[in-house]
Parts: structure tokens; sequence; C-alpha cells
């Protein structure tokens, strides 16, 4: 079984890649993560969808086409450059709400919501505000985060949050969480029953 044969790849993903090299956008999430997050998010019909960090919106997409019609992503990103490129290939979808902002002051502001789904591909909601959104979460609901393995494009600082993250989701009684050595590195969290 080879992971990458015969993947079934959304309509604007071509387009979303061809703009995102344009601009030298190195922090896209890869293909084996659209698919896992595509077939995670078919698991979520009527669903609240939410993802940290847009960037051009390549996980957008799949997050997108493993949805229903009926349910609704909201996305943010602190840079207008990077959302603008997810914007032109994905706007007319009415599923998607787009938000330009500081991930910390929009976590905090989306507290007393609830989501079934968040996927946290920026350091709020991952390194920082991981209580926060959390917090966010459903019970059945699930966590995905990604870049959990040593990648070309990480920041200087990325490598040492690393560890510390893993462990304080190992620790938690309120998640199942499985570890993918994988792709990018991923984690998959299900919030339990208090």
């Amino acid at each position: 079984m080879i992971d990458t044969d015969n993947v079934q790849f959304p309509k604007v993903v071509k387009e979303i890649e061809r703009k995102t090299r344009a601009i030298d956008f190195a922090m896209a999430s890869d293909i084996l993560t659209g698919s896992l997050l595509r077939t995670l998010a078919t698991t979520k019909p009527s669903g609240n969808f939410l993802e940290l960090g847009t960037g051009t919106g390549l996980s957008t997409t799949w997050i997108l086409a493993g949805m229903d019609y009926s349910s609704r992503l909201i996305t943010v990103d602190n840079n207008e450059k990077v959302v603008s490129i997810a914007r032109q290939c994905l706007g007319d979808d009415p599923r998607v709400t787009f938000h330009v902002a500081d991930g910390a002051a929009f976590i905090e502001s989306l507290a007393g919501q609830a989501f079934d789904f968040i996927f946290a591909d920026t350091w709020p909601g991952k390194f920082h505000h991981l209580e926060e959104t959390l917090q966010l979460l459903k019970v059945g609901g699930l966590y995905i985060i990604d870049d959990m393995l040593p990648q070309s494009s990480w920041p200087e600082d990325h490598a040492p949050k690393v560890p510390k993250l893993i462990s304080t989701l190992e620790q938690r009684r309120d998640l199942n969480i499985t570890k993918m050595n994988w792709s990018t590195g991923l984690v998959v969290a299900v919030k339990k029953k208090p």
C-alpha cells in the first residue's frame, strides 16, 4: 500500500498549490495531512469546524471536501497575503468564513462556543492558548495538530516546543490521543466525557 497513490484531490488544490509556490509560502499542509483531514471531517455531519492557521487554504480545501453542506467552518490566520489566496480560491463556498486576526485574540473571542473539529495548524491553539482551544472542543470532538516531526520549513524556535506539547497532551485525562509518526507528524485527539 502506497498512501499517496490514487488520492482524489479536491478540485482547487492544484490552483492553490500554484499560487502558494508563487509567493514562496513554505508552511502549507501536505497531501497526506489533507487526505486525513478530509476523512476525519466526514465523521462530523452538520459539524461546527475551526481551523487555526488558514495559510493559503490547502488544508481548508481538504476540510471542506470532507464536510457536508450543513456544516460550517471558521478559519483564521494573521497574514492577509496568504488568506487572500484562500479567499480567491474558496470564497464562493458559503460554508466557510475567513478571518484575518491574531490567533490568540481570536481564540479568546470564541469563548463559550463549541466545535466538533479543530485543526490547529499554527502556534496559537497548539503551543500556546492550548487550554482555551481545548475548552472550545465538544465531547467527542476531534483536535488535530501537525508538524510534530522535524521539517526544513520550521522556524528556529519550533523544535524545542514539540516535546513539551506532546507530553502535555499525553498527560491530559480528558483526551484520547493517537500520535502518528507519519506525514509531518500528527496528533489526533478526541475529547472524552468528564
